[in-house]
């Protein structure tokens, strides 16, 4: 949450957009990924709905253009999409927004030499193997 709010301060300070707060949204809600209140408040969903697994980071900063673009346009309108569309290319230019990076591999247990592994050749399933 750290990252973000640093972010959203230095995207908002381009814009000239002031919010209140950036929290992250309560575990449980699932109707929306972020969510902008007239207060300026703005929540952030932090873990994917159904596998609670945390979100790419792209993912949480692409939500916060998209809240920080309603603190001028309440709506989905035009001057909205216009504003969101800017948000995201000056992320994107700063850095800051970088999506389809891909998330760190995940550490593997290391493989027997070659020479240790049996040879790789068809193999029958045990359904229809001999005796089975």
């Amino acid at each position: 949450m750290a990252s973000l709010r640093r972010d959203a301060e230095r995207i908002a300070a381009r814009f000239d957009l002031r919010y209140r707060a950036l929290e992250a949204e309560r575990v449980g809600t699932n109707g929306h990924y972020g969510i902008c209140y007239s207060d300026g408040t703005i929540r952030i969903r932090l873990q994917h709905a159904t596998s609670g697994r945390p979100l790419k980071y792209s993912s949480l900063v692409n939500t916060l253009c998209h809240e920080l673009a309603h603190l001028r346009h309440f709506d989905h309108g035009l001057r909205f999409q216009r504003l969101y569309a800017q948000i995201l290319e000056f992320a994107r230019d700063e850095g800051i927004y970088r999506p389809g990076r891909p998330r760190p591999a995940e550490p593997r247990a290391p493989r027997p030499p070659a020479a240790a592994r049996e040879p790789e050749g068809p193999r029958q399933l045990a359904l229809f193997a001999p005796g089975g």
